[in-house]
């Protein structure tokens, strides 16, 4: 099989591991890049490669690492919240749409807490179910070894993950009520839709104005975002509600109809437990965006991508309404 051959079957999932492991779109496409260059160059040496898929991955995982090290020198050094870049801000594409709730960002954020080795094994385990044995060969360790990074990387995360996790029906509800409260400047109804302990994150990246530090609190949040919605109005973006790495979440659309910052909520528990925001325009330089809506929305009219009767047809927008607002 030649090089091109492999990188049409093999950059899919290679992307993945690469996204999921760095969060950034352009430094896992520039690990992808590399991974393949020293493929091509170990066939060029006439060196025997009995598995491309297995020497890919130990390429790629061992790239990401070194990247992931180096970055979080940077990261220390980042003005305000770093968050992940956003993958998409429509449907996912169907090689992904099996590993959604692993790209949220919500998901992608408890994984910078994690050591480089730790998300390593973690993800080639528990996301991507290579053998204990294979995961020691990528990351360079025993197998032991191996088992306690996955243990460690597994219990650290479970202290910080919901217990309950919405369905996709339930989390499209919580979604058009958030949103329509948002809306209207309901702060009674978002207070209701929020947890207790929700925490509001901004990436400006010293580009726009953002919040540099995490809001907490059901009352906090609810105030940052009804400030928002507010500023929003006033400044003529469009806002409209879609998936955001497979999850709920909107996309606001400026005047030269380019996605000036995209937002994720993560809801679990019947609540939005935490929402991301990431407006630096260098995380949304890299973003897809069809500006095939149907008629305009006006400043600050909510509209929601959905699906025609064609699957295959392109998206249009309805406006959201929410006539039930759970209580507690």
């Amino acid at each position: 099989m030649s090089i091109s051959d492999l990188y049409g079957d093999l950059r899919p999932w290679a992307s993945a591991v690469a996204y999921q492991m760095l969060g950034s779109v352009s430094e896992a496409e520039d690990v992808v890049q590399e991974a393949f260059l020293r493929m091509h160059q170990t066939l060029q040496r006439d060196e025997q490669i009995d598995s491309p898929r297995a020497y890919l991955a130990t390429l790629v995982t061992r790239l990401a690492i070194d990247q992931l090290r180096s970055a979080r020198v940077r990261r220390e050094q980042y003005v305000g919240e770093w968050l992940p870049e956003p993958l998409a801000i429509e449907a996912l594409p169907a090689e992904q749409a099996e590993i959604a709730e692993s790209l949220s960002l919500a998901f992608l954020v408890l994984l910078e807490s994690l050591t480089p080795q730790q998300r390593a094994a973690f993800l080639l385990r528990e996301v991507f179910e290579y053998p204990y044995a294979e995961v020691a060969d990528i990351i360079g360790t025993d197998v032991d070894s191996t088992r306690h990074l996955v243990a460690r990387a597994r219990n650290h995360l479970r202290k910080r993950r919901p217990r309950y996790y919405a369905s996709r029906r339930q989390w499209e509800e919580l979604a058009q009520c958030f949103f329509a409260a948002a809306e209207e400047g309901d702060l009674p109804a978002l207070e209701r839709l929020l947890a207790q302990d929700v925490t509001l994150r901004v990436d400006g990246g010293g580009k726009v104005p953002a919040q540099v530090r995490p809001v907490n609190g059901r009352m906090r949040v609810a105030r940052a975002l009804a400030s928002a919605t507010s500023m929003l109005a006033r400044s003529g973006f469009r806002v409209h509600v879609t998936e955001v790495n497979g999850q709920p979440g909107a996309v606001t659309i400026g005047a030269d109809d380019r996605p000036a910052g995209v937002l994720g909520l993560d809801i679990a528990d019947g609540r939005v437990q935490a929402i991301h925001f990431i407006a630096n325009p260098d995380k949304l330089r890299h973003l897809e965006w069809s500006g095939r809506l149907g008629t305009p929305a006006a400043p600050w009219r909510v509209q929601r991508l959905k699906p025609d009767s064609d699957p295959l047809s392109v998206r249009h927008s309805v406006t959201v309404g929410c006539t039930k607002v759970p209580k507690e």
